[in-house]
Formats: C-alpha cells, sequence, structure tokens
C-alpha cells in the first residue's frame, strides 16, 4: 500500500526556510507572494493491511518532530 506523509511546522512556529525561499521568489520577480512555508513530502509503501496505529506511531517515532510539526497522512 502506498502512503504518502505531509509534514507541516505547527502555526507560530518560524519557519527560516519559507522565509528565504520567500525573499528569493521577490528577489527574482515574483511579486504578490505572501508568507512562504516549508514542509515535508515522505512517500513510502507499506505491507498490506498495515493498521493505522503502526503508521501514526511511524511519524510520532521518526518522521515528524510532533513538538513544532503536523502530519497527516494519506492514503494513495
Amino acid at each position: 500500500m502506498k502512503l504518502r506523509i505531509v509534514v507541516t511546522l505547527k502555526p507560530g512556529v518560524l519557519d527560516p526556510q519559507g522565509k528565504a525561499i520567500g525573499h528569493a521568489l521577490g528577489s527574482l520577480g515574483f511579486a504578490g507572494v505572501g508568507e512562504v512555508r516549508a514542509g515535508k513530502l515522505i512517500e513510502m509503501e507499506v505491507a498490506d493491511g498495515t493498521d493505522d496505529a503502526t503508521v501514526d506511531a511511524m511519524c510520532r517515532k521518526l518522521l515528524a518532530n510532533t513538538v513544532i510539526e503536523d502530519y497527516r497522512i494519506e492514503r494513495a
């Protein structure tokens, strides 16, 4: 089974990478770009029948820093 894990910073957490991207876009002449937030997309295959609790544990223990990041799981 294919999964996508989307990891984003929690609201209120500073995002220097997003800020740098926003600044660079402005420097390249792209007007109208507001706040930019950067995140991670993790695609993986797991065995059919892998339960939600196991996938959630993977996210909490390794894939996301739950102190500053949120995540969502998408099944393809």
